[in-house]
């Protein structure tokens, strides 16, 4: 805990794009204790706690406090840690706060998902009147209806309940009143960034209405409902959220394709594709949301150190129309003719003479034909 910055987790690899993902009311980043790992695979993910919520220090939020004042809290976080444009994802109050980066720092959000969220909470009263009881009788009562907030009757997650038994009575109240004072309806339209808005069908604080007034008033926004699910979706149902953040976030199938046909070239991809019949069309998906979407995008390696492990993999498996296609794709990543020779005579040393034999056959013809020099 810190007085000056939020209280966070980092997850995933230090050179992955950035994924900051904010809580709702009540809770900590455990919110997300389901769904950032798997996030975790592509991104850099970036979970904060409220004030006064989880780690963060109850005196980061004072009354009368803001949800723009939060949102300056998360900038100041990112800052930090040297994230300059970040992906965004938040629930309820953190949904709101996502909607406000968004417009106040256009330039710092790349991309946003609002989970159970809404432009506005229905007006001020019921928010100062939340306000005002947990000031003066603290959060406990509050708590015990907890269940019947957040979830579908039956489900409960204890480790958020005590989150909101635990958190701070004045941070606390301090966020009702940011909740009381937000109506963003009027700036919705200046949102650029793609946007996913992401609805419980069950949820009572802020239901599908709210998301969909969103996404009719944010140019090009996406909307998903989610069945059976109430106010904390990702607690309750984690696999349809991840299914949802994965497709709006990475590795889809419409990013895959691109780097697909960077990579093997348009030609290559229209025959693929003309080809494709309802019984290949999962598979062509797969291939271009996994292969192509995340593998392949991975800044991990370039695509030149890319092109050269596959070249290898595909001789040691014998698959040599396959290495036909990728020599030349490795011509494309800019790779030279003696380059290729020079991984394809490695190959003899561990995939054994005959396989390369086959293999200088195969990039032999391909070269000759020379389709295209490197880009």
């Amino acid at each position: 805990m810190t007085d000056i910055l939020l209280n966070h987790r980092i997850e995933g690899s230090g050179f992955a794009p950035p994924l900051l993902l904010g809580p709702s009311l009540g809770t900590s980043y455990a919110l997300w204790d389901k769904v950032a790992p798997e996030l975790s695979v592509t991104h850099r993910v970036v979970r904060w706690d409220l004030p006064g919520h989880g780690g963060s220090a109850a005196g980061l939020i004072g009354p009368g406090a803001s949800v723009g004042d939060l949102a300056d809290l998360v900038i100041a976080l990112a800052d930090s840690l040297g994230i300059e444009r970040f992906a965004y994802a938040g629930v309820s109050l953190g949904g709101a706060v996502g909607l406000e980066l968004t417009v106040r720092y256009p330039q710092r959000v790349s991309s946003l998902a609002v989970i159970c969220s809404s432009a506005h909470f229905n007006g001020a009263k019921a928010w100062e009147e939340r306000a005002a009881l947990v000031r003066s009788e603290g959060l406990a009562e509050l708590a015990q209806s907890a269940d019947s907030r957040w979830f579908t009757p039956g489900f409960t997650v204890p480790e958020l309940v005590r989150d909101h038994r635990d958190a701070d009575p004045g941070a606390y109240a301090a966020c009702c009143d940011a909740l009381a004072a937000f109506d963003l309806r009027d700036r919705l339209a200046r949102i650029g960034a793609p946007t996913l808005l992401v609805a419980g069908r069950e949820d009572p604080a802020t239901p599908p209405a709210h998301l969909r007034e969103i996404a009719d008033a944010v140019p090009g926004a996406g909307l998903v409902e989610i069945p059976g699910a109430s106010h904390l979706a990702p607690a309750e149902r984690p696999e349809a959220v991840l299914t949802a953040l994965r497709a709006h976030f990475d590795g889809d199938a419409a990013s895959g394709m691109r780097v697909r046909r960077e990579v093997l070239g348009d030609a290559h991809v229209d025959r693929a594709q003309a080809r494709q019949t309802p019984f290949t069309a999962r598979f062509q998906d797969f291939i271009s949301r996994y292969a192509w979407g995340e593998v392949w995008t991975d800044p991990t390696l370039s695509r030149r150190e890319r092109s050269m492990i596959t070249l290898t993999a595909l001789v040691a498996h014998g698959h040599y129309d396959e290495l036909a296609m990728h020599v030349r794709a490795a011509r494309r990543n800019g790779l030279t003719p003696e380059e290729i020779g020079a991984v394809l005579l490695q190959t003899a040393v561990y995939c054994g003479v005959p396989a390369a034999n086959s293999a200088f056959a195969t990039a032999q013809r391909v070269l000759a034909e020379e389709p295209e020099g490197p880009s």
